[in-house]
């Protein structure tokens, strides 16, 4: 059972920047995909950005493509998420999730295990 712990959130305005941890439980994290989603209030939750276990190879959204940046420290059992030139609807929970299948995928049901969540608040 790996554990995922989340921390970095806060309140931020547009244009400003926050970086994201993720830290894990499980001494094989190297061996996990990573993943970053977002969740507001009533929509489903919405995939931002995957790393393979290795950090060679990266997945975004389009939503986020060029502003976001994912990047793992396996050393650390950590993967960050980068977010520059925030906007208003970036506003969300944001959680790490880790997948014991080597590709990276968007869905959700990919992923094996979730953090709770850190909040992050963009005013405009």
């Amino acid at each position: 059972q790996v554990q995922l712990v989340e921390s970095g959130g806060g309140l931020v305005q547009a244009g400003d920047s926050l970086r994201l941890s993720c830290v894990a439980s499980e001494r094989t994290f190297s061996s996990y995909a990573m993943g970053w989603f977002r969740q507001t209030p009533g929509k489903e939750r919405e995939f931002v950005a995957a790393i393979s276990w290795s950090g060679d190879n990266t997945y975004y959204a389009d939503s986020v493509k060029g502003r976001f940046t994912i990047s793992r420290d396996n050393a650390k059992n950590t993967v960050y998420l980068q977010m520059n030139s925030l906007k208003p609807e970036d506003t969300a929970v944001y959680y790490c999730a880790a997948s014991r299948r080597t590709a990276l995928r968007s869905t959700p049901a990919w992923y094996d295990y979730w953090g709770q969540g850190t909040q992050v608040i963009v005013s405009s």
